[in-house]
């Protein structure tokens, strides 16, 4: 389709995630945050996708949320 943007082109097998690290040193804490940040990213973008496209579902989880918060006690 012309109206779609590009795609990066990747090698075959290339899932877009660094490579593993040649050497033995452990990762940094801005590496670890940074890669956790990028994970709540991707978690929270599929959250609001499947509410748009399983909206009773997701509707019903926000009713059973509000339940629990309701409920729970201090």
């Amino acid at each position: 389709m012309p109206d779609l943007p590009d795609l990066p082109k990747h090698a075959p097998g290339d899932t877009g995630e660094p490579a593993i690290r040649e050497t033995d040193a452990p990762e940094t804490d801005a590496e670890r945050r940074r890669r956790r940040a990028q994970f709540l990213r991707d978690l929270a973008e599929a959250r609001e996708l499947r509410a748009r496209v399983q909206p009773r579902r997701a509707k019903a989880a926000r009713l059973r949320h509000a339940m629990r918060m309701r409920t729970f006690r201090w």
